[in-house]
């Protein structure tokens, strides 16, 4: 097995896949690769420059919800995160797809990148849009999410799933962008937040991208 992923540590989408291969018990390898400024040969692996990209033997792939769909499918006898059957899987890929197009621009685009990126750049923080976010975009995400959730550990009940992963990574960026949610409006998407935070598999990455953090002059 010769599994490689090819981003930045700090990338909500680079971080899930990191999760999906981690929780699947999959050994894999991390190049680092920025979404600026990259090699000629990664347009080989991405035409659109976007992380991550990944190389499994001769295959190449792109697209984090694709590779971690194809990571299920290749590797059936490792720990399922897609579900048991057409609806299950159904609410993960929807959920998976939520996490990653309303909530990224938002959590990570938005409040980690005015936050955190353009500080590292010398560029000023555009606060107006960071409280925009929070006041008045997010919350209706959260409440979805809140709804959604219930009082379950998991979206999928007991079962750890692509759903719980995807929206803890954009969460994750946000935390970097030195903010939590409410615990009084969301109480149970706070909780699941925190149980995917303890999980081994999170707590094997967080460390690496505090340092990435700390290397890059970020403040949190």
């Amino acid at each position: 097995m010769s599994l490689t992923v090819y981003g930045a540590p700090l990338s909500p989408f680079v971080r899930k896949l990191c999760l999906c291969l981690i929780e699947k018990g999959l050994d894999y390898e991390l190049e680092v690769v920025m979404p600026f400024g990259q090699p000629e040969w990664f347009r080989e692996l991405n035409p659109l420059g976007r992380i991550p990209a990944f190389r499994d033997g001769d295959l190449k792939l792109a697209d984090s919800s694709v590779i971690c769909q194809y990571l299920e499918e290749r590797y059936p006898e490792q720990k399922p995160l897609y579900g048991d059957g057409a609806e299950q899987r159904a609410k993960v890929r929807w959920l998976e797809k939520y996490a990653d197009y309303e909530l990224a621009p938002l959590c990570t685009f938005t409040v980690f990148r005015n936050r955190v990126l353009k500080a590292t750049m010398g560029q000023p923080c555009d606060e107006d849009k960071v409280q925009q976010a929070l006041r008045e975009k997010l919350p209706s995400h959260f409440d979805y999410f809140e709804t959604t959730l219930g009082d379950a550990p998991y979206f999928l009940g007991e079962q750890l799933s692509m759903a719980d992963l995807a929206l803890a990574s954009q969460l994750i960026n946000m935390e970097h962008g030195g903010e939590t949610l409410d615990a009084a409006r969301w109480p149970n998407l706070l909780a699941h937040y925190a149980r995917i935070k303890a999980r081994a598999s999170t707590q094997q990455l967080l460390p690496r991208e505090l340092r990435t953090l700390e290397k890059i002059g970020a403040k949190r």
